[in-house]
């Protein structure tokens, strides 16, 4: 399946997608429009502001040593300022390398250690974090820290190799635009994905692709140029990063930044700054829902609310805050892939969309066979623009040729299409357990969990069984105000799934373990369970019997 090319606005040639010159033109063409609100205090910036003060900081770094080709590593959470120090490095041809802000200890380290970073951004809040593993980073040569008015070390003890510049200082270096020589095909972002299974990898993104990532999304669903959209998900992640902050440049629009998700300031951020354009996770929408109806749920100018994945209550949330669900399926190791936009029909509702334009889609067997239509298999992708998509894993060659064997690129996701093109998304395969012979869907088990009246969200994972195939264990967050016991869990699940299905292990927890983006880290779960596991109910050892008939089960 695939779709026409993307068509590119008429302003910019290909050549023409840099960083640099989208921003300088937008700055020409809306100099005095607000581009960036950020919500906790105030603060506004003009697209002029972003243009000028990214210069000063880009030439600040300049006047550091700084230069094109330096990898600079992120630590900060959302501020104006992390948009300003990208913009800044983008200019400069240097290559940003946001990290999980959250990231401590060796996670921190290896995120630093990869990336071949040389220098640092941050925020003073994290200065300590630094400080415990700078000592083991003899690359680093300088570090930017922001004080947000307060006072910033001269030095670094733990590593006084470093040079510590202060963010304030590179505002005082010129605001003249920079002439270093600098090409779409440069690189801008390395930026880390999700790492909800094991260690993270980097992506490759050059100027390009960052740039038409954004283009993709303000085409795909009609953004305008009176909207305002809200970023709420970390900036580290590519989707508020580039699928939004980008998004609305694209669109001659803007941007009300908060530091983080909150779902009980979220509609009053949407009301008091005009919020029509929100991006958020299917996790934040279970929050919103399950808050308590008011009379102000309609109280809002939200026009269109992107919703990853979509809930099952999709089209009840709708017409309960008043505004329209659309959706996409993505890769951040390739690019966007599908989009479910205002205008599919809302009987498709649960998939995620069609093919975005420019971009193929197969489904296929374990030979990479293509499968008829209804067929579930792995998803594979590719774009008639190379430059629209990541250019592979930095520094893992065979991990790259892999992903792309036979020219398509491998998701590890499987899904099916219908008559009409429409991607349904059923399940990672990593997350797919082999048990009793069967072939477990980790997302179907979770949906079928999630029908018990007390449950808010389950993760479904394997755990290590001593046969040479996998138990399924379960990891379920109760509703407020809800109670359900593990063992009345497992009832439930008895009734409600084939044997096979029925998980062995299960556990009623206060939260998952997530990443700043709300993505489900089960690993983490999975290693719990191997350290622990009589922190988990066991089935069988309570003497609950399956039968194998469909849909019988009892206790004993």
């Amino acid at each position: 399946m695939t779709r026409k090319p993307m068509q590119y606005n008429s302003e910019f040639s290909l050549h023409d997608l840099t960083l640099r010159t989208v921003l300088a033109s937008r700055a020409k063409q809306h100099g005095s429009k607000i581009y960036l609100t950020f919500a906790p205090d105030g603060r506004t910036f003009t697209y002029s502001d972003m243009d000028t003060l990214s210069n000063r900081i880009a030439n600040g770094l300049l006047a550091h040593g700084i230069g094109k080709g330096a990898h600079v590593s992120m630590l900060m959470e959302n501020c104006p300022e992390f948009l300003l120090l990208l913009f800044g490095i983008g200019k400069i041809g240097a290559v940003a390398n946001p990290v999980n802000a959250a990231a401590r200890g060796e996670f921190l380290r290896y995120f630093l250690e990869f990336s071949d970073a040389s220098v640092l951004v941050m925020d003073l809040d994290s200065l300590d974090l630094f400080r415990q593993v700078a000592a083991g980073l003899p690359a680093f040569t300088h570090v930017v820290i922001l004080g947000n008015g307060k006072p910033v070390p001269e030095r670094i003890d733990e590593n006084p190799n470093i040079t510590v510049i202060d963010y304030d200082s590179l505002l005082g270096a010129s605001s003249a635009a920079v002439d270093i020589p600098l090409a779409y095909s440069d690189l801008l972002l390395l930026p880390y994905t999700s790492g909800t299974t094991g260690p993270s990898k980097l992506s490759l993104y050059p100027h390009a692709h960052s740039l038409l990532y954004g283009l993709s999304n303000t085409l795909e669903f009609g953004y305008r140029e009176d909207d305002v959209a809200y970023a709420c998900l970390p900036l580290y992640h590519t989707s508020a990063l580039l699928g939004v902050s980008l998004a609305a440049m694209w669109a001659h629009a803007s941007v009300v930044l908060t530091r983080h998700f909150s779902a009980s300031r979220f509609w009053s951020d949407c009301r008091d700054h005009g919020i029509t354009l929100v991006n958020a996770l299917g996790a934040m929408a279970d929050f919103l829902w399950s808050q308590p109806r008011s009379p102000a749920d309609r109280d809002h100018k939200v026009r269109l609310c992107r919703l990853s994945p979509m809930p099952r209550y999709a089209r009840e949330f709708e017409e309960r805050f008043g505004l329209t669900i659309v959706s996409a399926y993505g890769a951040s190791d390739f690019s966007q892939i599908t989009s479910f936009t205002a205008d599919c029909p809302r009987s498709k509702m649960g998939s995620t969309g069609r093919a975005r334009s420019g971009i193929q889609i197969r489904i296929a067997d374990e030979d990479d066979q293509e499968l008829p239509q209804g067929e579930t298999g792995e998803i594979l992708v590719r774009s008639d623009n190379v430059w629209n998509t990541s250019m592979g894993y930095y520094k893992m060659p065979e991990a790259t040729v892999a992903s792309m064997r036979n020219m398509w690129f491998h998701t590890g996701d499987r899904g099916y299409l219908d008559a009409d093109g429409f991607l349904y998304f059923v399940n990672r395969k990593k997350d797919a357990i082999r048990r009793r012979g069967e072939n477990i869907s980790s997302a179907e088990v979770e949906r079928l969990i999630a029908r018990h009246p007390a449950v808010q969200e389950a993760a479904v994972f394997p755990v290590q069984a001593q046969t040479s195939e996998d138990e399924v264990a379960a990891t379920v967050v109760l509703k407020q105000g809800h109670g359900a016991t593990e063992l009345e869990l497992i009832e439930f699940c008895v009734k409600e799934m084939p044997y096979y299905m029925v998980p062995r292990y299960m556990q009623v927890a206060a939260d998952l373990p997530r990443t700043l983006s709300f993505r489900v880290q089960k690993f983490k779960l999975m290693e719990e369970a191997r350290r622990n596991p009589d922190a988990w109910f066991d089935r069988e050892k309570a003497g609950i019997v399956l039968k194998r008939a469909r849909g019988a089960g009892h206790s004993s």
